[in-house]
């Protein structure tokens, strides 16, 4: 019987996670969030490029940093939705934001959330809650399909419940869709519902919870060349206007089309064959 019991004992501890680690939010300015079991795991170099090599983003750029220099030193500020074309920065400049905050002295973590791990987020905030660290709270790539219904836990982040969302974090998402649905789903549910009005009201009204939207748009060919002449100046690759625009055209057309993305992947073929090595800022 002990046995038995032993067995239960041993199934029982196996299926209830150990307690999480404390955090050591001095160990980095940067964190990724993981659940099964949950932890922040430190970033010790985050994948980002400066802020002065993000084109055609200036307004978006100038606001989004305005609002989190406002966060991190203490005052009130909105969530953000960064939406629109693929490939465009978005999620680039979040992190380009941050850092160019760091730098100008203020004290401000970043802890990355995955979409599939939204469920989760009541605990990453009861975790962020009452430190005197701030945080902003980034998903890059957020949306949801018609089933899905892990928009409900992105509610806690937004309004955060009768307890509210915690007054040292703040909530950055990107996404390719302004209302992070798509729109044939948007339209099939007002056509076939009794009640059009209310039928997709709870999760478009998602996207209204978020105080600042900053939209993206498809770049043109002068920005696009832009993009990568910054690069090469940032990185001393010396190369030939007539050469760049040449080479550069011909890439974006094997792509199918231009963006921020297609700009830096033409880059990093460039810096290949030129023999100069990249890295995270």
């Amino acid at each position: 019987m002990s046995k038995a019991l032993q067995r239960i004992a041993a199934a029982l501890e196996r299926m209830s996670p150990p307690p999480m680690v404390r955090p050591d939010f001095s160990a980095a300015d940067a964190f990724v969030w993981h659940v099964e079991p949950d932890r922040l795991c430190p970033v010790e170099t985050v994948n980002r490029v400066d802020v002065g090599l993000l084109v055609g983003v200036d307004r978006s750029r100038d606001t989004l940093l305005e609002n989190t220099l406002r966060f991190a030193r203490g005052f009130p500020a909105n969530n953000a939705l960064l939406w629109g074309a693929r490939g465009m920065g978005k999620s680039s400049l979040v992190k380009a934001v941050h850092a160019e905050v760091r730098a100008r002295g203020q004290s401000l973590k970043m802890v990355e959330l995955q979409r599939e791990d939204l469920p989760s987020v009541g605990r990453l905030l009861n975790i962020l809650r009452g430190r005197e660290e701030r945080f902003l709270l980034f998903c890059d790539d957020l949306s949801f399909s018609h089933d899905d219904e892990h928009y409900k836990s992105l509610k806690a982040v937004l309004d955060g419940g009768i307890e509210g969302r915690p007054e040292n974090v703040v909530f950055y998402a990107t996404s390719n869709r302004r209302h992070l649905m798509p729109r044939d789903m948007i339209e099939n549910e007002r056509s076939s519902a009794i009640s059009p009005s209310e039928a997709t009201e709870e999760k478009v009204s998602l996207s209204d919870r978020f105080g600042l939207w900053l939209g993206f748009h498809p770049c043109s060919q002068d920005e696009y060349l832009e993009m990568i002449r910054r690069y090469c100046d940032a990185y001393g690759i010396e190369i030939a206007e007539e050469t760049l625009r040449a080479e550069a055209i011909e890439w974006q057309a094997t792509r199918g089309g231009r963006s921020g993305r297609v700009a830096w992947q033409f880059f990093t073929d460039l810096a290949g064959r030129e023999g100069v090595t990249l890295s995270a800022s």
